[in-house]
């Protein structure tokens, strides 16, 4: 069994149970104006993430009025009020990012979200959103990835973050509906020149790539490639043979925590 397939096993299980999942309340802050939020939560980007994506979680944690200001808005936000396309998948995937960071601090910062922590993270944990309480794994799963599934485009996939080193990396600047596609296919290109998640071993004719694309196979083939090669080809610096085997390299669940790797 697959490790995404023994997660989704683990995660319906806990659902049946119910009573296992627990509310992270929204902060108890004014609710801000759609400007006044977008402004906190690039502040935050601003502040707190570094070129790498990674994140200064302590100093955050101590100077947290912005991300409270952003999680507030995010809670009380209608996900259909959004005018257009471009402005609902912008504020969703804002909104994961900003959810799965909120999340980490209100875990109490742990170091990595792999083992059960995993399953408490993103399953075990509602949090608020358009006022629905719902899981990160419900958001994304029942919710983004339906509607990036109408709009026929996948590459959202490399900008939600949930905070993990193997994640895209997180950018220092708000998604904007009038840079959306721009912005995805920045992200996309970016994710894809990493090594770690795109790479060519030509003497054992593999391409190695990120999990990500196996958790998420689906939405990537046969509707926007042959393979996962072929997909991967549309951004990665150098196009690989079609006919290469694929291997998946593991995820690094280890939290992107700028104090902890040596940031």
């Amino acid at each position: 069994m697959s490790s995404r397939r023994r997660f989704i096993v683990a995660a319906c299980a806990l659902h049946v149970l119910g009573g296992c999942a627990s509310l992270v309340p929204a902060p108890r802050v004014a609710i801000p104006g759609p400007d006044e939020a977008l402004a906190a939560w690039s502040r935050v980007l601003d502040s707190f993430v570094d070129a790498r994506g990674t994140v200064d979680f302590e100093a955050l944690s101590r100077d947290r009025s912005d991300l409270d200001r952003y999680v507030r808005f995010v809670a009380e936000t209608r996900l259909d009020t959004s005018a257009g396309a471009p402005h609902r998948l912008a504020h969703m995937i804002n909104a994961y990012n900003a959810l799965a960071m909120f999340n980490v601090i209100e875990s109490g910062i742990p170091h990595s979200h792999a083992g059960l922590n995993k399953l408490v993270f993103f399953v075990g944990r509602k949090l608020q959103v358009g006022g629905q309480a719902m899981s990160l794994y419900h958001f994304e799963n029942e919710v983004i990835r339906p509607f990036t599934r109408r709009l026929g485009d996948p590459r959202v996939h490399f900008a939600l973050n949930c905070m993990a080193l193997s994640c895209p990396v997180l950018p220092r600047v708000p998604f904007a509906p009038g840079l959306l596609d721009e912005q995805l296919e920045r992200e996309s290109r970016a994710f894809f020149a990493r090594p770690q998640n795109f790479r060519i071993d030509a003497a054992a004719r593999t391409v190695w790539l990120n999990e990500v694309l196996k958790f998420y196979s689906e939405d990537f083939v046969p509707a926007h490639g042959r393979n996962l090669i072929e997909y991967a080809n549309r951004f990665a610096p150098q196009p690989a043979p079609l006919d290469h085997t694929i291997a998946f390299t593991p995820c690094d669940w280890t939290i992107a925590n700028r104090r902890r790797t040596g940031g």
